[in-house]
């Protein structure tokens, strides 16, 4: 049976007709299920680190390192979902086993946030003595959370790539405007996805904060049920999806390739290989904003009149930055650069992503300059041995950092979603996008090595850069670190990029399907 099976059937042809499926209609249901997808997620996400240091008492490096392996793993497993969907399942499957996965993940989590510290006397390991730690939860608690957030991030590995692939199918490049329509889907799609964030870091962190981590993840779950009745009720306006060929993975890497197009869709995964790697650093940069930023962020004057912000809601001005940014990008910038330079999306894709790894090195720079002011304020105002008290420095200092880094994915990953998706065979488009959230993951996973490998060196040398007590630590100097590494990245992401030839996907339509021309 084909993956379409599920879909009303139809014409599945590459043009969207006036009244028929695909196009705008069917793109502004998956917009939507993505709005409230992200919402879901990012109550988790986005707040992860405070719940590892608070309720289940991990020490602050051992805190970022988890948060980073297991965002490292939430993009690695998007291969697996993409792998899944192109080759046996199809996309729309793939969407809806990702939210019956996200409810039992969800609820699990519910479920592990209810229970009872079973050790409260026992106290964590704290680097240092001038250090608020907090208990040790029991083994059996923090392994059933953990099995629960990685089932979360198996859901979001079948739901991304699908989901957003499935939009993008909605514009096929026969019809007019077919291109830039789908250019536009990806910034509008992001325009969405940053909403939900901003409600999630915002709305689901207080709850979580002042209500408690088990409504919070309630909420969640619930969500993740609208998200899915959402995606159910446009079924009937997707485009039909074409059978599934279980052996296009296979065509496109074995080792003996018999024909000319073949050899090439094999060449053009490869050459795909150097911008891919270059992008790690960009993962390893926006991998701070949940784990670091944030943990800088509690220590700061959050108070705004009677209400102290939570650490995690300075997430919402990455997630404001991108809601200002996509439609001024895409309704001023593209039409105003495609004047000059005839190019349908304004600028090349590579260079849209060049454009925003820049930016994330200032953003870095930015941090860390931030980091030595607080540094300095919590020594002025003798704070340096107390870091249960608030830093007289107002977390209105950190909102450059934030928005800086929402500049940068306007144009990274935004073009790195689009670049992916367009350069690969039209039947291994999932697999596309999942590169694109591979490489952040494989950034996820070096920013965690990196951070325990300093802890190591600095903390037997000395004092750690990422003790407890953040007073005493210097994030400024990792900060600095990660600033040197990005502009390293810039420099040779733009050599390679002068020597890339982009790729006519349609070339590949006979090659994959199997047949010649």
């Amino acid at each position: 049976m084909d993956s379409g099976a599920l879909l009303p059937q139809g014409d599945p042809s590459t043009a969207i007709k006036p009244g028929g499926r695909g196009g705008w209609p069917a793109a502004l249901f998956l917009i939507a299920v993505e709005f409230v997808e992200r919402v879901g997620f990012y109550g988790v996400n986005g707040n992860l680190i405070m719940y590892l240091t608070g309720p289940l008492g991990l020490s602050t490096a051992a805190a970022a390192s988890s948060v980073n392996a297991w965002g490292g793993t939430v993009s690695m497993l998007p291969l697996l979902g993409a792998l899944a969907a192109d080759s046996w399942i199809g996309r729309y499957r793939a969407v809806v086993a990702a939210g019956i996965l996200y409810l039992l993940s969800f609820g699990m989590l519910t479920v592990s946030s209810m229970a009872p510290t079973l050790r409260p006397q026992e106290p964590t390991a704290c680097q240092d003595a001038s250090a608020a730690c907090s208990p040790l939860a029991s083994p059996s608690r923090t392994s059933f959370f953990f099995a629960a957030i990685y089932l979360v991030a198996l859901a979001q590995g079948f739901h991304k790539p699908n989901a957003q692939a499935l939009g993008a199918d909605q514009f096929p490049t026969s019809a007019p405007d077919g291109v830039a329509s789908r250019s536009s889907f990806f910034n509008w799609l992001h325009f969405s996805m940053s909403w939900g964030y901003i409600v999630a870091v915002v709305a689901l962190s207080y709850v979580q904060d002042n209500v408690g981590w088990a409504a919070g993840f309630g909420a969640s779950w619930a969500m993740m049920l609208v998200s899915l009745s959402v995606f159910l009720l446009g079924t009937r306006m997707y485009r039909a999806e074409r059978p599934r060929d279980r052996r296009a993975l296979a065509r496109l890497t074995k080792t003996s390739l018999t024909t000319p197009k073949d050899q090439e869709g094999k060449r053009v995964l490869l050459k795909l290989l150097p911008i891919w790697m270059t992008s790690v650093v960009y993962g390893m940069v926006i991998a701070q904003v949940s784990t670091l930023f944030t943990k800088q962020g509690s220590t700061m004057d959050r108070r705004i009149g009677g209400l102290v912000v939570p650490p995690a809601a300075l997430q919402s001005f990455t997630g404001l930055a991108i809601i200002a940014s996509v439609p001024l990008y895409d309704r001023a910038f593209v039409p105003l650069a495609r004047r000059v330079t005839k190019h349908p999306s304004g600028i090349t894709m590579l260079q849209r992503i060049g454009a925003g790894m820049a930016v994330a090195s200032v953003a870095m720079a930015v941090a860390a300059l931030v980091e030595a002011a607080r540094l300095r304020a919590a020594r002025d105002a003798g704070l340096v041995d107390r870091p249960q008290v608030a830093v007289p420095m107002s977390l209105w200092w950190m909102v450059p950092q934030y928005v800086l880094i929402g500049l940068a994915d306007v144009f990274t990953i935004i073009g790195l979603e689009e670049f992916f998706y367009s350069q690969v065979p039209e039947a291994l488009r999932s697999v596309g996008l999942a590169l694109c959230l591979s490489a952040m993951g494989v950034g996820s996973y070096a920013s965690g090595m990196l951070v325990s490998a300093i802890d190591w060196v600095t903390r037997s040398s000395g004092d750690s850069w990422f003790l407890d007590n953040l007073n005493r630590a210097h994030l400024d100097y990792f900060y600095w670190v990660l600033a040197g590494v990005a502009a390293v990245e810039v420099l040779v992401f733009l050599y390679l990029a002068r020597g890339y030839a982009y790729t006519n996907r349609c070339e590949f339509v006979d090659t994959i399907h199997g047949t010649s021309t």
